[in-house]
């Protein structure tokens, strides 16, 4: 047998339990982000759909109750991710911050997974609206006022990018444990 990274031995690691399906982690039809040519907000941004993306795919067509039960001792689930990007994309790119941050992980009983995903998905075109409209990266974002000066659009890029990839990985952990989907 031999020995994946990590020390964990393939057989083990790429075994799924008889009752789950394993999905193809093909990249047909994926052409991720820019790759040359494109310029540096563009890149960025480019990287940020990209995983914006695989957020939404994660969650989306996960049926009820599973796309909104914590599949962690933590509690995150599906939708508690996908409401929780929302928010943050409105707090960096908007300038609106939610009345409490640990609520933007919970989706009320009334919230449907397809209204929590419409409004990511608005927040990111509205978000996009602004990233677009910048024309210079070094520039402040807009943000609720704080302590010290806003961050660059620069910063708020990158650390968008860090955010929404953790919670891709998050996602793609939940999403396994509920019908053994792996890949994008």
């Amino acid at each position: 047998m031999s020995t994946r990274p990590h020390g964990t031995p393939r057989a083990a690691r790429d075994t799924v339990p008889p009752t789950r399906t394993r999905k193809a982690a093909s990249r047909t039809g994926d052409a991720g982000p820019p790759r040359t040519g494109a310029g540096e907000k563009a890149t960025l941004l480019g990287f940020l759909d990209h995983l914006r993306d695989a957020v939404a795919d994660k969650a989306a067509g996960v049926p009820e109750p599973q796309v909104r039960t914590g599949g962690v001792p933590s509690g995150t689930s599906l939708l508690g991710l996908v409401r929780h990007l929302a928010a943050v994309e409105r707090f960096y790119f908007l300038g609106e911050e939610p009345e409490d941050w640990d609520r933007t992980m919970r989706p009320s009983p009334q919230e449907t997974a397809e209204d929590v995903l419409a409004d990511y998905r608005e927040a990111i075109a509205r978000a996009n609206r602004v990233i677009e409209a910048c024309t210079d990266l070094t520039r402040p974002a807009p943000r609720p006022p704080r302590r010290g000066s806003a961050p660059s659009m620069r910063w708020v890029l990158v650390h968008m990018i860090e955010e929404t990839g953790r919670h891709a990985g998050h996602a793609d952990i939940l999403r396994e444990r509920i019908d053994g989907s792996t890949g994008r």
